[in-house]
């Protein structure tokens, strides 16, 4: 008989790791692993590059005796060109740009949210494609085909229906935006709610609960931070969106007391004065300094969100 004890199986992975990979696979992937670093922080040099540029052709206004940055943020006087008093004062957009934004938000976020979970949870296949396909053609049309859209189609639409003396104004605005920013919350949300593991969806129908209970209670919760993601980039559409809003809000520096009133926005005023200022005049750096408050107002936005998004995680 033979009293040897058994053999030990080898542990897995020993061959594997036995094999002395050849010197050009290693290289290859040190080469790899190094373009995927350079591709990670090219963003953040490319931003922090663009904010330097910005913030280079804005700096020189300081050096002006009659600039006065508190006047600059909290005075609605915008008057570039005026030959006697020149004044600065971009509250009036700031005004603006919140509004329609809000404005905006407050119609997409609850259609946007509530179409993802149609998509994810209510469609078939089929129906599924077919609508995710529009969606994406929505996205796909240039924002000065909507801005035509709310110039020609909306405004009479909201003189008619509301008696407004004028249709270009926040609504209008907010309306077109609304529209531009659906599509990214659809797709990122559903997104969202697919990546949500199966195991919760089938824990929580062996428990009972309903369709609707396992969207509120369930796949909701588990979610959020995708779907705050596509809220974020929704609301980062609104504020830096030009063309649509220049051609949509009436473009008059007014702050709104209703939805009816004309605004400007930030976005629109830069882009429609930019061309017409003599480069390095006062005028042409204060709409660069405009440009970094846009900068500051965004990276205040993602810097609140992540801090949410952190304290949701926390609990």
């Amino acid at each position: 008989m033979n009293n040897l004890p058994p053999e030990t199986p080898a542990p897995a992975g020993s061959a594997v790791r036995g094999v002395k990979r050849p010197a050009w696979a290693r290289v290859g992937e040190r080469i790899l692993e190094g373009l995927i670093y350079v591709c990670g922080f090219s963003a953040i040099v490319f931003v922090l590059g663009i904010f330097a540029f910005v913030l280079k052709e804005a700096l020189p206004i300081f050096a002006r005796e009659s600039f006065s940055l508190t006047q600059f943020l909290f005075s609605d006087q915008w008057y570039p060109t005026s030959e006697l008093n020149k004044r600065y004062g971009v509250f009036a957009m700031i005004a603006g740009t919140g509004a329609v934004t809000l404005l905006a938000m407050a119609i997409a976020v609850p259609f946007g949210i509530g179409a993802a979970i149609f998509l994810s949870e209510f469609c078939g296949p089929k129906l599924r494609e077919a609508l995710k396909i529009i969606i994406e053609l929505l996205a796909a049309i240039p924002s000065v085909v909507w801005g035509f859209i709310g110039l020609s189609v909306m405004s009479r639409l909201i003189m008619q229906y509301t008696g407004a003396p004028v249709g270009v104004n926040v609504l209008n605005g907010g309306i077109i935006l609304a529209l531009m920013s659906v599509p990214i919350i659809v797709s990122i949300g559903e997104d969202a709610l697919k990546a949500v593991p199966d195991s919760y969806r089938e824990a929580a129908l062996a428990l009972g609960v309903t369709k609707w209970q396992l969207i509120r209670r369930v796949l909701l919760p588990a979610a959020k931070n995708g779907l705050l993601a596509a809220v974020l980039l929704g609301v980062g559409r609104g504020v830096g969106e030009t063309m649509a809003v220049l051609m949509a809000t009436g473009h008059a520096v007014h702050i709104p007391h209703s939805v009816l009133d004309s605004v400007r926005t930030l976005t629109a005023n830069i882009a429609a004065e930019l061309g017409e200022a003599p480069a390095g005049s006062d005028h042409y750096r204060v709409l660069f300094l405009t440009g970094v408050l846009l900068f500051t107002l965004t990276f205040g936005v993602n810097l609140i969100a992540d801090l949410v998004v952190r304290g949701i995680k926390k609990r």
